[in-house]
C-alpha cells in the first residue's frame, strides 16, 4: 500500500528531501530531439525556488527523470507578511475574470487577500509544502509539452519519489550523486561539463561574476570570497557561526572549492578506466568526520542502483533515533545497507 506524503515528510526529523519524478514509462521525453524541455524545467525551478519557501539544494535533469534536493524552510515563511503570501500565491495561481484571461496583481486585489486571515494561513502553509512544491514543478511542464507534441495525457509518472535525507554524511552523498548523474549516463565526460545539473550552474555562476581563478584556487575547508552570492540555489559551504549568524549553507567544513573537488574525485568511481578517489579525498571527508571506505562504498551503491528502495538515507544510528521517534519498528535505508533495524522501545 502506498504511504501517504505526510507520513514521509517530516520537518521535524529532516528539513532535506531527495526527489525523484520519472517521464511516464520511463519514455525520452526530455531527450530524443526534445532536450530544450529542460530549460524549461530548470527555469521553472529556478521562478519556485524565488516563490517557495523551500530551497533548491541540487538538481539533475535527465532525458526521462528528474532529480531535486530540496530544503523546507517554514521559518522563512513565517518572516513574510501576509501581503507577501498573498503577492506569491497569486503568481502561482493568478485569479481570472470570467473570460479565462488573467487578471492583473492589483494592489487593491492584494490587499483584499491578505486581509483573508484563514486563506493566508493556508497559503503559508502551502508555500512551505514538498507536494505543493513539486505540483507547481511538473504540471506547466507536462502542460507545455503537450501542447508542443500536440496531445493530451500524462507526461510525468503521477508520484514522486521523496527519501529523507538524515545526516550530513548522506547529505553530501546525495549532493554529489545527483551532480555525478550525467556523468554516471555517459551524457558528459566530467562534472562540470554536465548539463542542467546544479554543478554546472554554480560553476557558470561563478564564471558570470568572474570568481572561477579565484574558485579554483580557494581552500576545500572554508571559502574567504562569497561565490554563491546572489545565485538562486542554496549555497553548499554554510558560513553560519554557532550563534546562527553569517550566510545559511548546507554543510558546515567544506567550501565550494571542496566540493567541486570531492565530486570531481568521485566522478571516477563511475568513469571507466579512470583511478579510484584521489589521496586527498580522505584527508577532506576524515575533517569531515566521514569515513573515505564508507563514502565510496555508499557512492558506487547509489549510483550503480537504477531503483531507489527506501524512503530513509543515513547512517544506522541516526535511521535507529528516527525510528524511535516515529514509534517504527525499522526504517528502510535507500542504499540497502543496515535496512532492518533494531525494534525501537516506543514502536510496535
Amino acid at each position: 500500500m502506498t504511504t501517504a506524503r505526510k507520513m514521509l515528510v517530516d520537518p521535524a526529523v529532516t528539513p532535506f528531501y531527495h526527489c525523484i519524478s520519472r517521464c511516464v514509462r520511463r519514455a525520452m521525453l526530455c531527450g530524443q530531439g526534445n532536450e530544450h524541455r529542460k530549460q524549461w524545467i530548470e527555469d521553472r525551478l529556478r521562478e519556485l525556488a524565488r516563490i517557495f519557501a523551500i530551497r533548491v539544494c541540487g538538481f539533475s535533469i535527465m532525458d526521462n527523470h528528474l532529480h531535486v534536493l530540496l530544503k523546507l524552510d517554514a521559518p522563512l515563511a513565517q518572516g513574510w507578511s501576509d501581503s507577501e503570501i498573498a503577492e506569491k500565491w497569486l503568481t502561482l495561481c493568478p485569479p481570472k475574470g470570467i473570460d479565462g484571461a488573467r487578471l492583473p496583481l492589483t494592489p487593491k486585489l492584494l490587499a483584499e487577500r491578505a486581509q483573508n486571515a484563514e486563506w493566508i494561513a493556508e497559503s503559508r502553509r502551502r508555500l512551505t509544502d514538498l507536494g505543493w512544491f513539486m505540483k507547481f514543478l511538473k504540471e506547466p511542464i507536462s502542460r507545455r509539452a503537450n501542447r508542443e507534441d500536440g496531445c493530451t495525457g500524462a507526461f510525468w509518472e503521477g508520484r514522486f519519489k521523496s527519501i529523507a535525507i538524515l545526516d550530513e554524511a548522506s547529505l553530501l552523498a546525495t549532493c554529489a550523486y545527483i551532480d555525478l548523474n550525467p556523468v554516471a549516463a555517459g551524457v558528459a565526460a566530467t562534472p562540470e561539463k554536465s548539463p542542467h545539473t546544479s554543478l554546472k550552474s554554480r560553476v557558470d555562476h561563478c564564471a558570470t561574476t568572474g570568481k572561477l581563478e579565484k574558485l579554483r584556487e580557494g581552500s576545500a575547508y572554508v571559502s574567504r570570497v562569497q561565490f554563491e552570492k546572489d545565485h538562486w540555489l542554496f549555497p553548499i559551504e554554510d558560513k553560519r557561526d554557532p550563534n546562527g549568524i553569517g550566510i545559511a549553507g548546507m554543510l558546515h567544513g567544506i567550501s565550494l572549492t571542496g566540493y567541486l573537488q570531492l565530486v570531481d574525485w568521485s566522478s571516477r568511481l563511475v568513469r571507466p578506466n579512470k583511478a579510484r578517489v584521489d589521496a586527498e579525498a580522505p584527508a577532506l571527508l576524515a575533517r569531515l568526520r566521514i569515513d573515505a571506505r564508507g563514502w565510496q562504498a555508499t557512492l558506487e551503491k547509489l549510483v550503480r542502483s537504477t531503483k531507489k528502495v527506501g524512503t530513509y538515507f543515513g547512517g544506522v544510528n541516526r535511521l535507529n533515533e528516527v525510528a524511535a521517534q516515529r514509534g517504527r519498528q525499522f526504517l528502510k535505508n535507500v542504499t540497502g545497507r543496515d535496512v532492518e533495524m533494531t525494534p525501537s522501545r516506543t514502536g510496535s
